[in-house]
């Protein structure tokens, strides 16, 4: 059984018919605990009126706000008391408390494969830089960097960096961090250097298939990973030749000093604290081939640390000790260097525990959103306006922007977006790799431009630049949703759908034969 295939639990949805959702035969029966079923056959609660919902949505916004720029507190907090808030609705609506505190557990548990991937990439990440694979990475691409070129390659090196490890995070908090100091040397303005390392590192993350947002945003559209990445590169090439025009014509703009002193020490410093080679790619390499042979990302990810661990031991001259405990955590680097320092005392399973807290409140949120029946009462507010596949891309996209803004996560964002418009896919017929393109597109891409969410704020902690401020110059994103959305509007246009029986989503999984069909998407 496909993990995807667990979240098919029907405890969150009371408002849907019992009987029904028991027949369905994706629903692994003997998993449900007898409260989750007490919970689904007991009776049907009404929907939360329009009022109540704005209520509840308006505290929370206002908690997340005041918290994040008044009061300096973590946004993880606003998405604690949330879950109160929303419990006080159902309580309200009829709901006993119990039903609640499951439906926010279950809620928890869905997310339960990604955070199991996210530790293993916290994990790859720590003994990838004891093992001097990220160094190596990092010292070969400061090699190739030309001064009046410098965002086009910062673009380029992010991109690279995000698409071998399968992570924004790792990529901003590695690669991105070296863009930014080397930047500032050249006098480049930190926000417009930010803007390149966040359009390089969301540009590879969601194009690999070690990514953790692919993997939810193509099991909770039920769409198979390969097809969702080919689903998504026609538009995504294009927005990313675009941005790269854009930021090379900006880079030529800004003459500066350009000073290489900074970037040759850099260089000399990782040269000496590293056996700098091209053994350095073979990791990342061997990942993304066991990746593309179809296999486990969980497992393969935890492999890439073991990979880790044995260049530390045997390149690096680490000891077992200290290179297995690179695992959990890297040793600080005391360098004269803070910009070393910094760079170097990063990654492992510690570094990602806030972000894991962040990951379950919001996962928790979200779902009793879904169980007390906001998110089905904005979903019939858009039933009406969707009727072609223009205004299908448009909800989608501004569904998963809302599970950002609302949710303040990217995985309640990719997980609650499916489970909301798959159903008026269907109906449209349309095709299901149109509806993980968008959630992606939605999801992933807007993710670090809400000030309170789980990548504003890491993405700002570690470049040093404000969410508004390198907001206007993510422009990869931007570019990406407007060719989204011109492409369905145009299609639409011209009278075009893709269909997507039911059948065809089962074949889909195992030879995907409409990519051949259908290749506008």
């Amino acid at each position: 059984m496909r993990w995807h295939e667990w979240t098919r639990f029907p405890i969150l949805y009371d408002h849907i018919d019992a009987e029904s959702c028991l027949s369905e035969q994706h629903i692994p029966h003997r998993r449900i605990m007898p409260t989750a079923q007490e919970s689904l056959m007991s009776k049907k609660r009404p929907l939360p009126t329009p009022l109540q919902a704005l209520a509840v949505l308006t505290v929370f916004l206002s908690m997340a706000c005041s918290f994040t720029v008044f009061l300096d507190l973590p946004v993880l907090l606003a998405l604690f008391f949330g879950w109160f808030v929303i419990m006080t609705l159902g309580l309200k609506l009829g709901y006993r408390y119990r039903e609640l505190e499951e439906a926010a557990a279950f809620g928890v548990f869905e997310g339960m494969p990604a955070l199991l991937i996210l530790f293993a990439v916290g994990a790859m990440t720590g003994s990838w830089i004891a093992g001097g694979i990220v160094p190596g990475i990092i010292y070969y691409g400061l090699a190739t960097i030309a001064p009046s070129l410098f965002l086009p390659t910062a673009l380029l090196i992010c991109s690279i960096t995000a698409l071998c490890t399968g992570t924004s995070w790792g990529a901003a908090g590695t690669a991105g961090i070296a863009m930014m100091g080397i930047g500032d040397g050249l006098g480049i303005p930190p926000a417009l250097t930010a803007g390149a390392v966040l359009s390089g590192v969301y540009f590879g993350d969601k194009l690999s298939p070690l990514s953790d947002s692919v993997l939810l945003a193509s099991s909770m559209s039920d769409v198979e990973i390969r097809a969702h990445i080919q689903g998504m590169l026609p538009i995504s090439l294009m927005a990313y030749i675009i941005t790269l025009v854009l930021f090379t014509i900006t880079s030529l703009s800004y003459s500066g000093q350009h000073d290489l002193a900074h970037i040759n020490e850099i260089m000399m410093l990782l040269k000496q604290r590293f056996d700098i080679s091209l053994l350095c790619f073979v990791p990342p390499g061997v990942i993304l081939i066991l990746l593309a042979l179809r296999q486990p990302a969980f497992p393969v990810i935890t492999f890439g640390g073991l990979l880790g661990i044995t260049w530390a031991v045997l390149l690096q001259g680490n000891t077992p000790i200290e290179s297995l405990h690179s695992i959990w955590a890297v040793p600080y680097v005391d360098s004269d260097h803070s910009f070393i320092s910094n760079l170097l005392s990063r990654g492992g399973m510690e570094s990602i525990m806030t972000s894991v807290a962040m990951i379950i409140f919001g996962l928790g949120f979200g779902s009793l959103l879904v169980k007390v029946g906001v998110v089905q009462l904005l979903a019939g507010k858009l039933e009406s306006y969707i009727t072609n596949e223009s205004r299908l891309t448009n909800c989608t996209l501004l569904t998963a922007f809302l599970g950002n803004l609302l949710g303040s996560a990217m995985y309640v964002s990719l997980i609650l977006t499916p489970k909301l418009m798959v159903k008026t896919y269907d109906q449209q017929k349309a095709d299901r790799r149109l509806l993980s393109r968008n959630t992606e597109f939605g999801g992933t891409l807007t993710s670090g431009m809400v000030p309170w969410s789980d990548n504003g704020t890491y993405m700002t902690g570690v470049l040093g630049v404000a969410t508004l401020s390198y907001l206007p110059f993510m422009w990869l994103s931007w570019i990406s949703i407007i060719l989204a959305v011109g492409v369905s509007w145009t299609r639409t246009r011209a009278g075009k759908t893709t269909t997507f029986t039911k059948d065809g989503r089962s074949q889909h999984a195992q030879s995907n034969p409409l990519l051949a069909r259908d290749q506008t998407l």
